[in-house]
């Protein structure tokens, strides 16, 4: 459970960091800069707690796949990027990649 919300935490240090570069206009704003920094030292912390206890394969693709998904998402909220028919069926496509790891990739250490 506490290693499930260290993902799901590293998830969205990682998409608002990944937002914050955008925001940052290739790091010349200072406080954006810093969003991006913190944010990506905070996932990196927070998945190597969860990793402890979670395999790697499937978490870094939970991670990945949802960071991505995150990103897109917040790229069309945020900076009004389009959302095409083909980047709603990679992001489906995504999904249900993240699901199809998470259900038989087996997380957890034997």
């Amino acid at each position: 459970m506490i290693a499930g919300l260290l993902v799901g935490g590293a998830i969205l240090a990682e998409v608002t960091a990944t937002l914050s570069l955008r925001a940052s206009h290739g790091l010349t704003r200072l406080v954006p800069s810093a969003v991006v920094a913190v944010g990506y030292l905070l996932a990196f912390v927070l998945l190597a707690r969860a990793l402890k206890t979670l395999n790697v394969g499937p978490v870094y693709a939970i991670w990945s796949g949802l960071g991505t998904v995150g990103a897109l998402a917040g790229g069309v909220v945020l900076y009004d990027e389009p959302l095409r028919p083909g980047t709603v069926l990679g992001m489906a496509l995504v999904i249900v990649g993240v699901a199809v790891l998470y259900l038989y990739g087996g997380t957890t250490h034997e």
